[in-house]
């Protein structure tokens, strides 16, 4: 048996079953492990979920924040962009099916010594923490006020995490570092936007910070290396190490595959 972890697949099922030929994947006896963003910017956002949701247990997901706009977008509380690749998912006779399954999964995974997110985890937090914080969310997204908590869940402040944090503020924080950061400032705050490489990163935009320029120099997360990280996933550890998805994104239909035989 077999564990394949894979980066952001966005729509580009066509290329996402060549790789799995490739590997020989057998969903009978392998897993796949999804890190999230299955949808946008590629062309086959639709075959993606269907094929995806199909696949039951023999894949994990993860949601990433491409993952959560196509949620918004259906709730009516995001507009579209001009790249965006999700019309035939909405025309879908089974788009409120997807939509479902999709707002089902989780925004972290642990198993033994291995945990999967989208982008990572702030350094305040054990992984026994990570997993309460998400469980919060999780709730919310599949509760009665979903369409309230996704209303509230845009923008990006506040950017940090603090002890007393509450209500949205509290809720958009958790979503921001799971599925959003790529940075993080000395002093603890998420950068968002950050493009290129981590140390030297374009319109990092983290106004409010009294830091120094220069953000420190993270430890990739899932997302960013397409393999679980097992540097956060002791439960019994001390804090996490800071985990941010600080390298530069791959294009459409390009992943960085991780393997973990058993």
């Amino acid at each position: 048996m077999a564990t394949y972890a894979i980066g952001d697949l966005q729509g580009c099922c066509s290329a996402f079953r060549r790789l799995l030929d490739l590997i020989a994947f057998d969903p009978v006896a392998d897993r796949l492990w999804l890190v999230g963003d299955l949808v946008n910017r590629g062309p086959e956002s639709l075959e993606t979920l269907r094929f995806i949701a199909r696949l039951g247990t023999a894949a994990i997901v993860v949601l990433g924040n491409h993952d959560l706009f196509l949620l918004m977008t259906r709730a009516g509380v995001k507009r579209r962009n001009a790249g965006d690749t999700l019309d035939q998912i909405f025309a879908a006779s089974d788009c409120d099916e997807l939509l479902h399954w999709l707002a089902q999964r989780p925004l972290l995974h642990v198993e033994g010594q291995h945990v999967l997110v989208h982008a990572g985890l702030l350094p305040q937090w054990t992984v026994p923490k990570a997993q309460a914080l998400a469980a919060e969310v999780e709730d919310m997204l599949t509760g009665k006020d979903a369409r309230k908590f996704l209303v509230h869940l845009m923008g990006s402040r506040p950017d940090r995490w603090e002890r007393g944090l509450k209500g949205w503020d509290r809720l958009r924080v958790i979503v921001n570092a799971f599925t959003r950061m790529r940075l993080l400032t000395l002093d603890g705050r998420m950068v968002m936007r950050a493009k290129g490489h981590p140390t030297k990163p374009r319109k990092a935009r983290c106004r409010g910070s009294r830091t120094p320029s220069a953000p420190a120099a993270p430890t990739p997360s899932s997302a960013a290396t397409g393999r679980p990280s097992a540097s956060t996933a002791n439960p019994d550890s001390s804090p996490s190490t800071p985990a941010t998805s600080g390298a530069a994104r791959s294009p459409p239909c390009g992943w960085r595959t991780g393997r973990r035989s058993r």
